[in-house]
């Protein structure tokens, strides 16, 4: 029977102070019993020899100090898994809130996972199909890998992760996929977007859901990815699923992390965000990746708004040395109504050559791929010295580029959110848009392709 504890010494903001405790050990789960007999969930966060720091789950009001008792689990958060979490909305801590009944578990995992073995690790090399030329075509996705999507407020990063949560496969298997799909404090018509999204398209019978909301503590937003990548990793590594994490909206777990820090009264790093983010960040995205001897693979989509649309801002920056490459959206692309505004030129994901080629995708995909990107730059570099210089300015050539880039944004990157590309289609676009330029200036594809393709590709 664990002991019960009536020493509670204050409470300020998410965190409350235990005294005289004993045997009681970090990330430890505790449940507090209010006076009108109400349970609350917390955690340990720091021990002081007979003083234990524990965090709140829920809100702190109405936690009357002489008369609330406090109790140690003896374990630390564990997140009950079974297969019958497909097609079920979990809210942030596990809890089914889709109506439906209580996950009867398999097994219980502890919400930290186990730290894979860099030796164990497999590299990523087998291409995924989201469906987005932009991405396919340009800044391949590849299974096991984590690849973030840097987005800002107000642009249409919601729909781009349904789109990629509905779309994604991996192509030549019939080995089984999964969405794992986590959201934290994200607004109620958010949400309600995306439960709607899967459902129409029949996507939720392989999405496992966990939603914390703005409403919802922002402890429990500290609790939500570790629970998806739980649930995650037993699909994957247990269950042998090609497992798709996405996860919306990282800028909200570290707004969450530096007000925990705040409440402990923390030194402040880089923007008042504490100084460990680092580490806390790796240990969620870390845990993607493949393991060698097992069928089953975590590839992991982060998703964050970058504040003030600035990328050296903490979170991205942070994010972008864990990770491998980022998807950058651009204000300037939606403002001319582009869907989705991927802006091609900065965005970069670091293990697209092992996931492309003959086998893969196609022999032309890379050449073609390079020529895209330099053709592209060249072409937005015309436009601006159009704005500056006139057209009269511009030589015929460059005029050809310029024409390039418009209707490389307009039929390339531009494809509407629920179009579903084949990497062929894809392919065939980028081809028929380098049939714009004259044969002599597409000196990155070998003489084989061109007299395979160019030209070729019909309207």
């Amino acid at each position: 029977m664990p002991k019960e504890y009536r020493t509670i010494d204050e409470v300020a903001g998410p965190l409350m102070l235990v005294r005289d405790v004993e045997n009681v050990n970090f990330d430890e789960l505790g449940e507090i019993e209010l006076s009108n007999g109400e349970k609350r969930r917390c955690r340990v966060l720091e021990i002081d020899g007979s003083n234990a720091l524990v965090q709140l789950f829920e809100n702190s009001a109405g936690i009357n100090l002489s008369n609330s008792k406090v109790r140690f689990l003896g374990r630390s958060m564990q997140l009950g898994v079974s297969i019958d979490m497909l097609s079920r909305v979990f809210d942030g801590l596990g809890r089914p809130i889709d109506g439906g009944p209580e996950i009867l578990p398999e097994k219980r995992l502890d919400v930290n996972g186990l730290p894979m073995n860099p030796a164990a690790r497999n590299y990523p090399q087998e291409f995924i199909q989201t469906g987005i030329s932009a991405i396919d075509g340009l800044n391949t996705l590849v299974r096991g890998q984590k690849l973030p999507i840097f987005s800002a407020s107000g642009l249409p990063h919601a729909n781009l992760a349904a789109q990629i949560a509905r779309q994604a496969k991996v192509r030549g298997t019939d080995e089984p996929f999964a969405v794992v799909f986590a959201a934290m404090g994200i607004t109620f018509e958010e949400s309600q977007f995306f439960i709607e999204s899967f459902k129409e398209t029949g996507a939720i019978d392989r999405t496992v859901m966990f939603l914390n909301l703005a409403n919802d503590p922002a402890v429990e937003r500290l609790a939500t990815p570790k629970m998806a990548l739980t649930a995650a990793e037993y699909l994957a590594f247990e269950k042998n699923m090609h497992v798709l994490v996405i996860m919306t909206d990282i800028t909200n777990y570290a707004d969450a992390l530096r007000e925990v820090s705040a409440a402990r009264r923390e030194v402040p790093g880089r923007r008042g965000y504490p100084g460990y983010m680092y580490t806390d960040l790796a240990t969620i995205y870390e845990r993607a990746g493949r393991q060698k001897g097992k069928n089953g693979s975590i590839t992991l989509i982060p998703i964050l708004t970058m504040p003030e649309d600035d990328k050296t801002h903490p979170i991205p920056d942070l994010t972008g040395y864990i990770t491998e490459g980022q998807i950058i959206l651009s204000r300037e692309l939606f403002r001319k109504g582009v869907t989705p505004p991927i802006d091609v030129l900065p965005s970069l994901s670091r293990l697209k050559d092992k996931g492309i080629g003959e086998g893969k995708t196609r022999a032309d995909h890379s050449s073609t791929m390079n020529q895209l990107f330099s053709a592209y730059a060249r072409g937005k570099e015309a436009k601006e010295l159009m704005v500056i210089l006139g057209e009269a300015a511009l030589t015929d050539i460059d005029k050809l580029y310029a024409k390039f880039a418009e209707a490389f944004e307009a039929e390339y990157v531009s494809q509407g959110y629920e179009n579903n590309r084949s990497i062929e289609e894809t392919l065939d676009i980028g081809w028929k848009l380098l049939s714009i330029l004259p044969r002599s200036e597409l000196k990155r594809i070998s003489d084989e392709f061109l007299d395979k393709y160019y030209g070729k590709t019909g309207d």
